[in-house]
């Protein structure tokens, strides 16, 4: 499958021309969810999540049947400035141990029967540090962009999207602050633990990059701040708002990338749900910022797509009692 743009402005126009959900699928769920055997709202969100489930997929008794987990690999120039408590071959390293299968995320995918791909992109050639240049040319933006929209299976009835490359916090916390505004103090957090003296050194490299790239096109700061792992997600994202497949975004980084499309389009992550808050930072004031109520809290700061991951099992329960309960008349239950 080749991705249905060639060119940025291409890729706008296909997102801008959006799906939205089903109105027939969301009314017919929330007609059986008030009938099933139970008090009205005692499972709380997760009635809600059943029913924008069904919305998105058609379906007013939906299944989860095919969870993809795709893993998007990148290496980031602005680790030149001491960004990261890892040196960038860390990010190849990685990719290995997921091809192996002896990460987190691989644990995590396989608990929750998803399948997972990974894909790496030009590790050997990082982007520009972008405290001296954009980071991306506008080729290398559309490139990442079609990998993260093909790695899309059309067939995939739910989507979560992780990341691994050393330094990408440093470029999220300076596309957040490009999107939402503030400043580097306002956005970097410890990432892969980082000492005093190495946040200082990200706070003073996203500065470094605002003060470059006076950029508002959300396209633009993601060229010139971003990475190329973080632009395959949002192309992935887009491609599963095409599907009709909802996602589960993950950590600071997957969102950083979200709040691209948040700003290509008001609506635009819709067929979205928080997985997780993480400690990186400011994921709060992220998710804040794209109006997402997080599903779990658990302290995680990994990356890789694993607090999604996990989140998975969640709409998989929301799912399993949406369409499987029965409802007060099959079950012979008085609902008076």
């Amino acid at each position: 499958m080749t991705a249905p743009f060639t060119t940025l402005a291409e890729f706008c126009a296909i997102f801008a021309d959006l799906t939205a959900p089903d109105a027939s699928a969301i009314a017919g769920a929330t007609d059986r969810n008030g009938q099933l055997t139970k008090p009205q709202g005692a499972l709380g969100r997760l009635e809600d999540l059943a029913i924008w489930y069904a919305g998105w997929r058609n379906d007013p008794r939906p299944a989860i049947r095919a969870p993809q987990v795709i893993i998007f690999a990148g290496n980031h120039g602005v680790c030149a400035q001491g960004v990261s408590a890892f040196p960038p071959e860390v990010t190849a390293q990685m990719v290995a141990n997921f091809d192996h299968g002896g990460a987190a995320i691989n644990q995590l995918s396989k608990a929750a029967g998803a399948r997972m791909d990974v894909h790496a992109l030009s590790l050997d050639t990082p982007t520009a540090d972008f405290t001296q240049a954009p980071a991306m040319t506008e080729g290398d933006l559309v490139s990442a962009l079609q990998t993260g929209w093909t790695a899309v299976d059309p067939d995939a009835d739910l989507l979560v999207t992780g990341e691994m490359g050393i330094g990408n916090t440093t470029s999220a916390a300076a596309l957040a602050a490009a999107l939402f505004g503030g400043t580097g103090a306002d956005w970097a957090g410890r990432g892969t633990g980082v000492d005093d003296a190495g946040l200082a050194r990200k706070v003073a490299a996203v500065d470094a990059g605002l003060a470059l790239h006076d950029v508002t096109d959300p396209l633009e700061a993601l060229r010139c701040l971003g990475g190329r792992e973080i632009a395959a997600m949002a192309g992935a994202m887009a491609a599963a708002r095409a599907h009709r497949i909802p996602v589960i975004l993950d950590g600071f980084i997957c969102s950083a990338a979200a709040g691209v499309l948040h700003k290509l389009h008001p609506a635009g992550l819709d067929h979205t749900v928080a997985g997780h808050l993480s400690l990186e930072g400011a994921h709060q004031t992220l998710l804040d910022a794209l109006g997402k109520q997080p599903l779990l809290s658990l302290g995680l700061r990994l990356g890789e797509g694993s607090g999604a991951a996990l989140a998975i099992t969640i709409l998989q329960g929301a799912i399993a009692c949406h369409s499987g309960m029965a409802t007060f008349a099959e079950a012979g239950v008085s609902d008076a």
